[in-house]
């Protein structure tokens, strides 16, 4: 089957956070969003949300006729999917809801469009398990905010067909973002291990009184993250390891995964712990809004894409690298 990889009317299933940054992200490429969520006074939310991010995107710039006008929000599954080229859903990470919903979403969608998931945990073989047409099902995991970071983790299930993974990966790629293809259903798949791994460090860094949550977000902005937002971790410590590279590096600096510096199992979450992190974060917040912090977070994530493209640009690097 030929899947649909040029699109122009993009279907979104839940309008949370993740679901408003996929329509945000699709308004601002011109597209036509269809959009659909059961919960009271979603549409409302979801248009507040858009009015929320459009100033960032367009100083990041919007594509010919892109407007928030192109959305329309509709009262049922069916109705949001049945004529849309591409299908995105972000609804909570409930195994038994994603079933019922996808099996919906697929009996009533086109047999030739994509249908992707933003689940950032569940396995795309469980919950497509009752889905018609299961070789066109993909997990498309995003990034908060989704409109403005282009990174997707596209993975298939076992009834996946390869070309379903490449026509995702084109119509994410056509959306501005940077597709990585998992290339097995592993729980948590790439970025998010990662990142569970830091959590829990820092969860235990605050549980043994060693720092704030104020002192551990400044050991990564002002060290390891602003490396990390043009280098990565491996070629960082490539680097570290001088002119002889990762394997002098890994000689010098491999025996101390053997220490016991870091712990790996989450700590017990006790009211302790959870008020210590409320507390220290909203110390951090201070009289900020949400949506006051959602803007400052936008704009400096447009600078630092800006300063990193123009960088690689002046160096001969392709963005993409």
């Amino acid at each position: 089957m030929a899947f649909i990889t040029h699109i122009r009317t993009f279907a979104a299933l839940g309008s949370g956070v993740i679901g408003s940054g996929w329509v945000a992200r699709a308004l601002a490429h011109g597209l036509d969003v269809v959009a659909w969520d059961p919960a009271p006074g979603a549409e409302a939310a979801l248009r507040a949300r858009i009015a929320n991010a459009w100033p960032a995107l367009q100083k990041q710039g919007l594509a010919p006729g892109a407007s928030p006008e192109r959305l329309r929000f509709v009262e049922t599954v069916e109705e949001c999917v049945r004529d849309a080229d591409f299908i995105q859903e972000s609804a909570p990470e409930r195994l038994d809801l994603k079933l019922d919903l996808h099996a919906r979403i697929s009996a009533a969608a086109r047999p030739e469009a994509i249908i992707g998931s933003s689940t950032s945990g569940l396995l795309p073989s469980d919950f497509y398990a009752d889905a018609v047409h299961p070789e066109r099902c993909v997990v498309g995991h995003p990034f908060n905010p989704v409109y403005l970071l282009p990174l997707v983790e596209v993975v298939g299930g076992e009834k996946t067909a390869p070309e379903a993974v490449q026509a995702a990966i084109e119509v994410y790629t056509a959306l501005g973002m940077r597709p990585l293809h998992v290339r097995k259903e592993v729980p948590g798949f790439i970025a998010d291990r990662l990142l569970e791994a830091l959590w829990r460090e820092a969860l235990h860094l605050v549980n043994d009184g060693v720092a704030s949550t104020g002192e551990i977000d400044d050991a990564i902005r002002f060290g390891a993250g602003l490396r990390w937002s043009f280098m990565g971790t491996f070629l960082t410590y490539t680097l570290a390891g001088g002119n002889a590279g990762m394997r002098h590096f890994m000689a010098q600096f491999g025996p101390a995964l053997q220490l016991p510096w870091t712990y790996l199992p989450a700590p017990e979450l006790t009211e302790a712990l959870i008020d210590s992190v409320v507390e220290g974060t909203r110390e951090q917040q201070g009289s900020r809004s949400i949506a006051e912090l959602e803007r400052y977070r936008d704009d400096c994530l447009l600078a630092v894409l800006d300063a990193v493209k123009a960088t690689k640009e002046k160096h001969g690097f392709a963005f993409a690298d």
